[in-house]
């Protein structure tokens, strides 16, 4: 096999959690790209329709579910249906997640609660309606979506960071346990990444100035910049394909330096 040749995912069948856009929808791009038949959920059907129109757009034939990715009744079925419909999953990233900004003494045990499930739970639960298949096809490729807050901590993400820490650590456990079927599992963790999701935090002041959470950003970032979706892309297919074999139980940072970067002196 040529070293290009490695990087295709020609005949395999990725199912991309919460990838109606966003992240999630940028790397199943890119796996389409490669050559992989591309399945998504979300949590109703507007989104799926959306995430459906948008792959049409760009000329790409994905196979869209309504589910709760902290169902498990719900993914089993979801699972079983893309077995029927597309084939046996290949590839899963569990990109699905949400974060609640509030400080912890403000926060809810029931808001702590809906981010650990999300983010944590249900990466347990997708992972292990597919694992059974992967064991059986004799190969499979698991990527988690971790966060710079799978190792650092910040104000007002003491839910998100706990989740992100433990997916962290969810990932190194899948591949102890089935590594030897032939299964990785690696993590990706973005860094500060420009989406719809960000745009306020990165516009323009009155006066010209950057908003202060922007010039902090880029203060804190080698690379001086935000993170574009396009930067996780290449990352994940590598993760995605057989040029990743023996990467197994690694987490990614795709943050343009900021983990290995102190700061600036003032």
């Amino acid at each position: 096999m040529g070293i290009l040749n490695s990087f295709s995912l020609e005949g395999k069948v990725a199912l991309v959690t919460g990838a109606s856009y966003g992240i999630g929808f940028a790397i199943a791009t890119g796996f389409a790209e490669a050559g992989a038949t591309i399945v998504f959920n979300d949590i109703n059907q507007e989104l799926v329709d959306r995430g459906l129109a948008a792959y049409e757009e760009k000329g790409i034939k994905a196979h869209g579910y309504v589910c709760d990715v902290t169902n498990e009744e719900a993914v089993q079925a979801m699972v079983a249906r893309i077995r029927e419909e597309v084939g046996v999953i290949d590839i899963l990233v569990n990109n699905a997640g949400i974060i609640r900004r509030i400080p912890m003494l403000d926060m809810s045990a029931a808001d702590f609660r809906k981010v650990v499930d999300v983010d944590l739970n249900a990466p347990f639960i997708v992972s292990k309606a597919v694992l059974p298949g992967m064991i059986e096809k004799g190969h499979g490729k698991i990527i988690n979506i971790c966060s710079m807050m799978s190792e650092l901590g910040r104000e007002t993400v003491s839910a998100y960071a706990a989740a992100k820490g433990g997916l962290k650590m969810l990932t190194r456990n899948i591949c102890s346990e089935y590594g030897e079927a032939n299964i990785q599992c690696n993590g990706i963790g973005p860094g500060y990444i420009a989406t719809p999701q960000t745009a306020p935090l990165r516009e323009r002041q009155a006066d010209g100035s950057r908003h202060p959470f922007d010039q902090f950003i880029i203060a804190k970032t080698p690379a001086a910049r935000w993170g574009e979706t396009a930067d996780l892309v290449g990352p994940a297919v590598f993760l995605a394909s057989d040029a990743s074999n023996f990467v197994n139980g690694h987490i990614l940072y795709v943050d343009g330096g900021i983990l290995a970067y102190i700061g600036k002196q003032p």
